[in-house]
């Protein structure tokens, strides 16, 4: 028996991990189990991709995600047995996720996990006008970027029951860390909206994110689904304010909400427009999961941000 510093124990040795789509969090994961000393392999989707994993030391394919670059199927054939993290982004457009459908139809020809983990988004519940939300939420995803990552649970599911292999799926809160925070838009002094008309968001730092990932492929429930977040839900705003604060940087003007639409982009006011605060409770209690950062300003703290004055 193994144990790791992602706050649990890896209790058989793992044949092999793959990580679909493995970028800012699947680099940390991938990380996190080849210092165990198991066999991981990151599939990305472009040569550099490969370049970059291969500067880190990890094992790297090229596979391309979609119906027509996943008709061969021939660099899948590793996934047969294997442990699968599904991090890869969702299609670009529409409301089904292309990307989930090509990938399960690659597993039925060329062999199928023993188990996925799926790396969903809090997104599919929808807005919920500030409410507590916990996995008994049904999924109300009103915007294409949310229902893609719904129909790729459901396209998920599908395959689980048909083939037998086990799902777990993660539905991820907003993620942040070192190199992922948005300091060039507080630079650009762009605007937010007025603390008490800001909506409920929720988020969860990177390293956190990683730990649940682990701890959803030892002992998540087959079928089971997780929120993924931190203890501390706090409006969009308090988060913007927090890390301008953290990095010394002046704080964005405050706009009234009437005024956002013609203010901020188009992808903003999306987030704008959903408010609820997530339980984690389970992802706690089930998993066993002790949260390094439970508060944005834990997990500030931990970003090492250069401050400007």
């Amino acid at each position: 028996m193994q144990t790791n510093d992602c706050g649990g124990i890896v209790d058989e040795i793992i044949d092999e991990i793959i990580i679909v789509g493995c970028g800012y969090v699947g680099t940390r994961l991938a990380r996190q189990y080849l210092d165990l000393g198991l066999s991981v392999t990151g599939l990305v989707q472009s040569p550099a991709g490969v370049e970059r994993l291969g500067a880190a030391g990890i094992p790297a394919r090229r596979v391309q995600l979609g119906p027509d670059s996943l008709a061969a199927a021939e660099p899948l054939g590793v996934l047969d047995g294997a442990r699968v993290f599904h991090l890869a982004p969702s299609s670009a457009a529409g409301s089904e996720d292309q990307h989930t459908r090509a990938l399960v139809d690659a597993f039925a020809r060329t062999g199928h996990p023993r188990r996925v983990v799926y790396i969903s988004t809090t997104g599919v519940y929808g807005d919920c006008q500030g409410a507590w939300v916990d996995e008994s939420w049904p999924a109300r995803p009103g915007v294409d970027r949310a229902r893609r990552r719904w129909d790729a649970e459901q396209t998920l599911r599908g395959w689980s029951a048909a083939s037998g292999g086990e799902l777990v799926i993660l539905r991820v809160a907003g993620i942040y860390g070192p190199d992922r925070l948005p300091l060039e838009r507080i630079r650009q002094g762009q605007p937010l909206v007025r603390p008490q008309e800001s909506p409920f968001s929720n988020r969860i730092h990177v390293d956190d994110l990683v730990a649940a990932c682990v701890a959803a492929m030892e002992r998540g429930r087959p079928g089971a689904v997780y929120n993924a977040c931190d203890d501390a839900p706090s409006t969009m705003t308090d988060y913007f304010l927090a890390i301008a604060d953290a990095a010394g940087l002046p704080r964005p003007p405050l706009i009234p909400m009437a005024e956002a639409a013609g203010q901020v982009s188009a992808g903003m006011l999306s987030y704008l427009a959903e408010s609820r605060r997530l339980r984690n409770r389970k992802l706690r209690e089930e998993l066993g999961l002790n949260l390094r950062y439970p508060s944005l300003a834990d997990g500030l703290r931990a970003c090492a941000i250069v401050r400007t004055s």
